[in-house]
């Protein structure tokens, strides 16, 4: 009997520090694709910021009016509403390993990187061909002259062609498994030979060239920089890290994710989309295009990519957190620290 209820507080202990961990994961994978949700409320639906709307509640002095502060309200309760749920969500699953949600995380971040390529893929082509047909005088024979007008500026390329693919792509990313890396590294090949081939063959070359392989090659390395480090692929000085145990390796990926991934990503994101005129959501609210006269209508984008980066490393670091939570609570699915052995 006696060992029996010695038992008992050694088995619930872990059990609810588990819960406490796959809530506090929750809310900070939440938090990052929340934060995506007002920066788009505030900047494209003119809702306030959420400390603008504390300082309205808090202050009798205020510039918000009332249906922005009804606005800012709801913001604020969609904050709340989202971590009461996914509270209680992990409350009926109490079975869940940390393991398994570590998983979900990193599936999710994969389908974002999976969007963000095929997006590239089919903008780059697409927008591609229109400034081909621009540069040689034939968008207005092909898509006639009202549509050719439209196509001939940065917003209404955008609001045309762009942001419907970036739809399809969400589209086809839910239901194709693959990533792309193989085949968007061979794109940049063939687009790079295709210029050096034309330009000392043919003599012909174009601004918009050189733009598509900018574009493809800078998605190429920021979104693979998720799948990169699951897979233990990027370079890691094991100067200290490759001589201690596995127990102590999770305790730094843990506490490294925590403190040093996450609050990477969060700068990226506070400093590049904090205000209108942040680095990041300047050019993307501006539809910025290239300098270059005949270029490609995608710069615009390109400042997107290190959001995508962003958001996709930082829930990577969160289920790194967990997978690492999960070889220190001992569980069988667990896997193996980076770096070392059972």
């Amino acid at each position: 009997m006696n060992s029996a209820t010695e038992t008992l507080p050694s088995q619930s202990h872990p059990y609810k520090s588990k819960l406490y961990v796959r809530v506090f994961a929750r809310i900070l994978v939440a938090t990052v694709l929340l934060y995506l949700l007002s920066r788009f409320l505030i900047y494209w639906q003119d809702w306030p910021t959420l400390t603008s709307t504390f300082k309205a509640l808090t202050s009798s002095d205020t510039t918000l009016d009332q249906p922005h502060l009804y606005k800012g309200i709801a913001l604020i309760m969609i904050y709340l509403a989202v971590f009461v749920l996914l509270t209680l969500s992990v409350r009926r699953t109490p079975d869940k390993s940390l393991s398994s949600d570590a998983d979900t995380y990193k599936n999710l971040s994969y389908f974002i990187v999976r969007a963000a390529f095929w997006a590239v893929f089919l903008i780059g082509f697409s927008d591609a061909v229109v400034s081909f047909l621009r540069v040689e005088g034939f968008l207005v024979s092909v898509f006639g002259e009202e549509l050719a007008q439209s196509l001939d500026q940065a917003t209404q390329r955008g609001l045309i062609l762009h942001y419907p693919l970036l739809v399809l792509s969400l589209i086809i990313a839910w239901f194709s498994k693959s990533l792309g890396f193989i085949w968007l590294a061979l794109l940049v090949v063939v687009a790079e030979f295709t210029i050096v081939i034309t330009r000392f063959v043919f003599s012909y070359e174009q601004a918009f060239m050189g733009d598509l392989v900018r574009f493809w090659y800078a998605a190429f390395f920021l979104f693979a920089s998720a799948y990169t480090l699951v897979q233990g692929g990027h370079v890691r000085v094991d100067v200290l890290y490759a001589h201690i145990s596995n127990r102590k390796k999770a305790w730094v990926n843990a506490f490294g994710s925590l403190l040093l991934g996450l609050p990477v990503c969060w700068t990226i994101l506070h400093y590049g989309m904090g205000s209108r005129q942040s680095s990041l959501i300047a050019p993307i609210l501006a539809f910025e295009t290239s300098p270059s006269g005949y270029g490609m209508y995608v710069k615009y984008l390109m400042a997107g990519f290190l959001i995508v980066f962003a958001v996709s490393m930082a829930i990577i670091f969160i289920s790194y957190f967990l997978n690492s939570c999960a070889y220190l609570f001992r569980e069988p699915d667990a896997e193996l620290p980076s770096g070392g052995e059972h």
